[in-house]
């Protein structure tokens, strides 16, 4: 990962217009290193959303990070974004991070449509999920 969490709300305070914000989501999703086609797994898709979305969460060394991927390209983009958000985190930390709160903070929460938000929760609740059992 080469763009960590602070840079993109860095970047997101600069741009003022929605288009430039939603022109940014998707080359962060075109940069972001996606899953591995051979990793995107019915165990590992995230239902709830309206594309399909893959999301295989880890934790090394008591830190936690993810590897996702989508077929739609701002969706991708959210996916970027949580995973610079909750990148190599520790395990006790990551659980604490309000990730709605982030995205509303970058003025994602009141552009997105009702079906991106909800497959960014259905995100969420899985990686919510996912720290609980760990």
């Amino acid at each position: 990962m080469t763009t960590t969490y602070a840079e993109i709300k860095d970047d997101f305070e600069f741009l003022d217009e929605w288009e430039d914000r939603y022109r940014f989501v998707i080359d962060l999703g075109k940069s972001y290193e996606a899953l591995p086609e051979d990793l995107r797994s019915d165990g590992a898709k995230v239902e709830g959303c309206a594309s399909q979305v893959w999301l295989v969460p880890k934790v090394e060394e008591g830190k936690f990070s993810f590897q996702g991927a989508s077929d739609a390209m701002i969706v991708q983009g959210l996916i970027a974004i949580l995973s610079a958000l909750y990148h190599q985190i520790p395990l006790n930390d990551a659980s604490k991070i309000d990730a709605l709160e982030e995205f509303a903070a970058l003025g994602l929460d009141q552009h997105l449509s009702a079906q991106r938000s909800n497959g960014l929760r259905a995100m969420i609740t899985r990686i919510k999920e996912f720290l609980a059992n760990a």
